[in-house]
């Protein structure tokens, strides 16, 4: 990485803390119920009409239920819209109806907050669908990430207890995350899509000449509203194909770096908010300083692999130096108005957060790059990580950590005043195991049977890491891809679809039965036996814990895939 990498990393990171810390403090207030009195009356006639009221809290499994049967519905309706559009207001097009198993995925991707897609979204979805449909579950999937957030919090939070596990209201957690930070966020980061160049319309499509005289037809659609959500939201489904390398999308080096922002910044202000409710602030900043750290080595990985290119171009005589953003780099699938830095930089960050939007086509990366970028999935997408769900992973791995620590030193094991027993540690291990399972099965179903390996387009060890990389995005809720996958097909719909569903909701449930029980214990004072968790010592365990476990489920898989692939490339 050369001085110009070191300051674009600086330069995001510098300025994702200036904006985390004030939204922090609000995102703590949200989670607490301390709101202006103007806030509170706009919202109880929403809580009157769903006969709910904020000072009722759930026990963990009504507030699991409650989440579940919504996120149901939620994926009925896309279900049904994609299947009746062509029959729906809105359709300037005239797109006809999506298939039943494409249908099913989508629907499931986008309530999951996965936003996978195996279809151009230009050429496939109404208006009516992409707002209704796709960009309503952009905030209600985001909200439902925050939402197990603060229950998990709040369990960690609680002095006094009744001994019933209550974790919050679903339904008061999910309207206010909605009306009070995402709507806002969004509104005001569409705006600012717009003065870049982002489209925001209901034409359909627009004619325009060519600078050879021919006439070509460009799609248009109401983009910068999706846009904006589809960042804040760790969402990632685009509303055009090519996703944020599109320039209707991301139209300037500006809005590229302020997406890049976006995708970040509700994940790390929950670290600092998690601080504030526990009563100890530099338990957050230990949480962001692990999450930091991991990021940092990613991305001094990936740049360099970017940078050093393909030795078989060199090799043909290939020139690579006709220009200096091109020089002795990987360009391939890349925009050059990003550059190598901006778009291996956005590869990480879409990757570590659970977002999946892209700037540029991951199947192109260098084999190193490429898995840099399945590894922060692998993780279980805790550097940083989704909205939420990267909050609530990244304390199970602490859970984790803090047991290991007390087999050490022959003490049990209290993380925030909790003690850690066998209930803990039984969800832990479910909640880490989930998305390996679904991802390894579904890796080898994949690559066994002859639906699964038609789909391949590139032979040998890139072909498996496709598959592996496809079912690494669906189980951790990512929703990028190795675009040489051919997986708009019925056993890829099914599978990944099932892994998207499973890999959300498996790992919510464990993480909100944790919270239940951690709610219904008293919280103990500190001794001088307690293991400090918010100083480097334990910032470096917990990386270590993610690491070790993490990642050691994923080694034989790599192997097979991009470490091959890159032996192959630098034999």
């Amino acid at each position: 990485m050369d001085a110009s990498a070191w300051s674009l990393l600086a330069g995001f990171l510098v300025a994702l803390l200036a904006l985390a810390l004030p939204l922090g403090r609000f995102l703590a207030a949200l989670c607490d119920g301390r709101l202006p009195r103007w806030m509170q009356r706009v919202e109880a006639p929403l809580y009157r009409l769903s006969g709910t009221s904020p000072e009722a809290a759930m026990p963990w499994k009504h507030y699991a239920l409650a989440l579940l049967a919504f996120n149901a519905i939620g994926a009925i309706a896309v279900y049904a819209l994609q299947r009746l559009q062509a029959w729906l207001p809105l359709n300037p097009a005239g797109m006809g109806p999506v298939s039943p198993d494409s249908a099913f995925n989508t629907a499931v991707s986008f309530v999951s907050n996965t936003n996978w897609q195996g279809y151009a979204g230009e050429t496939t979805m109404s208006h009516l669908t992409q707002m209704l449909g796709l960009g309503v579950q952009n905030f209600l999937s985001a909200a439902t990430g925050i939402a197990v957030a603060f229950a998990l919090s709040r369990g960690f939070a609680a002095r006094r207890t009744d001994g019933q596990g209550r974790v919050g209201n679903f339904w008061v957690d999910i309207t206010r995350i909605t009306l009070w930070l995402l709507l806002p966020l969004s509104f005001a980061l569409a705006l600012f899509f717009v003065s870049q160049g982002v489209i925001q319309t209901f034409e359909a499509s627009h004619a325009v000449q060519t600078m050879e005289g021919a006439s070509q037809s460009l799609a248009m659609g109401p983009v910068a509203s999706q846009e904006a959500i589809k960042m804040l939201g760790t969402n990632g489904g685009g509303f055009f194909n090519a996703n944020s390398a599109h320039p209707y999308e991301n139209p300037t080096a500006l809005a590229n770096f302020v997406q890049m922002l976006a995708i970040f910044l509700i994940p790390a202000a929950l670290c600092l908010a998690f601080g504030r409710l526990v009563g100890d602030r530099r338990q957050g900043w230990a949480l962001l300083a692990a999450m930091t750290t991991m990021f940092v080595v990613a991305v001094a990985v990936l740049l360099p692999a970017e940078h050093a290119g393909n030795p078989l171009l060199a090799a043909l005589g290939a020139d690579q130096s006709a220009s200096a953003l091109q020089a002795g780099g990987n360009m391939e699938g890349k925009e050059v108005r990003f550059g190598i830095d901006a778009s291996a930089l956005f590869a990480a960050v879409t990757t570590a957060a659970s977002c999946g939007a892209v700037n540029a086509m991951h199947d192109a990366l260098t084999p190193l790059g490429g898995m840099v970028t399945l590894v922060l999935m692998q993780l279980g997408e805790v550097v940083f990580g989704g909205v939420g769900s990267g909050l609530y992973g990244m304390l199970v791995f602490a859970i984790l950590a803090v047991f290991i620590a007390g087999l050490m030193i022959g003490r049990t094991p209290e993380y925030l005043g909790k003690k850690i027993e066998v209930r803990e540690m039984k969800l832990t291990s479910i909640a880490i195991l989930v998305t390996p399972i679904l991802v390894l099965a579904g890796t080898a179903l994949a690559v066994a049977t002859g639906a699964g390996t038609a789909g391949i387009a590139n032979p040998g060890a890139h072909g498996f890491s496709e598959i592996l990389y496809a079912l690494s995005s669906a189980g951790n809720n990512n929703g990028s891809a190795f675009a040489g996958l051919s997986a708009n097909t019925p056993f890829y719909n099914a599978l990944l679809g099932l892994a998207m569903w499973l890999g959300r909701f498996g790992v919510i449930v464990a993480v909100l039965a944790m919270a239940g029980s951690l709610a219904a214990k008293k919280r103990l004072p500190e001794t001088a036996g307690t293991l400090p968790t918010h100083g480097p010592l334990f910032v470096f365990l917990l990386i270590g814990t993610v690491l070790l476990v993490g990642l050691l489920n994923y080694v034989p898989a790599l192997a097979l895939g991009p470490v091959v692939e890159h032996l192959m490339l630098w034999k």
